[in-house]
């Protein structure tokens, strides 16, 4: 049985703002490419029975620069779609709502085609892909390359934890981080590694 690897794609202007980060197709920074290429050695040894990423440019050149071959993009490997709060920050949020919490209140419909997730909207489809993964597990390793808040989600429901319980992980831009299994059982086994 494989494990399953998790790449957060590297740094955008975005990130290093903490705007919220969905559809909106940034590239990466400078530093962003730096952090990238430098997971190359960390993932060099494996091959991987399945390697999938986002759709979105800041995941697939994440991949590409990490050296991860025959990646695959998957639409369920988008970020939380945030709605209404696409491009704000968390500050400006609390200035009219100052109890806000994306894990536990979701977000106010967007633009039209953006109509903003919840907790168990992104935990559906997080439940989707893991269960593309389990097929592939048997076969080797996995590796998926997306976005901070849908790859919390995913953890938590590979953990048997409610989607909201994603808020328990946080996890930087340009990390891989390893999940696997003891006694039969997922646990994590590295996590938010760099080089």
């Amino acid at each position: 049985m494989g494990d399953l690897l998790l790449v957060r794609h590297g740094e955008t202007e975005w990130s290093v703002s903490g705007q919220h980060t969905s559809w909106t197709d940034l590239p990466l920074t400078q530093h962003g490419e730096e952090q990238a290429k430098s997971l190359a050695p960390l993932l060099s040894s494996r091959t991987f029975a399945l390697a999938l990423a986002s759709p979105l440019n800041r995941a697939i050149r994440t991949a590409e620069l990490a050296g991860i071959n025959g990646v695959v993009p998957d639409p369920d490997l988008q970020e939380w779609d945030y709605g209404g709060y696409e491009g704000v920050t968390t500050v400006d949020i609390h200035r009219t709502r100052p109890d806000w919490y994306l894990w536990t209140d979701g977000v106010p419909p967007g633009p039209q085609g953006h109509p903003g997730e919840s907790p168990e909207q992104v935990g559906q489809r997080a439940d989707r892909l893991l269960a593309r993964v389990d097929s592939a597990l048997p076969d080797g390793d996995v590796i998926l390359v997306a976005h901070g808040h849908f790859l919390r989600v995913l953890t938590a429901r590979r953990l048997g934890l409610p989607p909201a319980d994603g808020r328990l992980f946080q996890l930087a831009t340009g990390t891989v981080s390893r999940l696997s299994t003891e006694h039969d059982r997922p646990v994590i086994a590295e996590w938010n590694t760099r080089p």
